[in-house]
């Protein structure tokens, strides 16, 4: 029986952490969904549209990966795109208080759903998306944290 995943965030922006822990997770699991979420108490610096729009073109070469943006409860999302598991990516020991909390009220809220943990690779365990837009905001080079579409869409929006 295939498998699939959601891989739930607010990808504000999608970052080459993430798109490295997808890409793995799709060679575990048959399909892989991002599911962007809209989450506007974060105030996110791109929109909705923009964040599903830039995470699709960072993915566009995985015919296993599939995009949405969502605003609803995660496990009504992974009930909608027939996801079994949810993803998650942890990338210190004090992601994982928060994660273990809402695993267990995911699963409460959904039994036939599972949360699977991952870390990141080595190389981008220190990337995160709060940082990446710092930086940018400050000036720095972001080439290294994100695709190249990406930065030229953040260096847009902090100018």
């Amino acid at each position: 029986m295939p498998i699939t995943a959601l891989y739930a965030g607010t990808f504000d922006p999608i970052t080459n952490g993430h798109s490295d822990l997808v890409r793995r997770a799709a060679r575990v699991f048959d399909t892989i969904v991002v599911a962007v979420a809209a989450n506007p108490a974060k105030q996110p610096l791109f929109t909705l549209n923009e964040r599903v729009e830039l995470a699709r073109t960072v993915l566009a070469n995985e015919p296993r990966i599939k995009v949405a943006g969502f605003d609803n409860l995660l496990v009504d999302c992974a009930r909608q795109h027939g996801a079994k598991v949810i993803l998650r990516g942890l990338r210190a020991v004090s992601d994982f208080e928060y994660e273990f909390q809402m695993a267990g009220m995911n699963r409460h809220l959904d039994p036939e759903i599972e949360t699977v943990f991952m870390t990141p690779s080595e190389r981008e365990t220190y990337i995160s998306a709060t940082l990446v837009k710092e930086i940018a905001k400050l000036g720095g080079d972001v080439t290294s944290f994100v695709h190249a579409r990406v930065k030229d869409a953040l260096l847009a929006k902090v100018r």
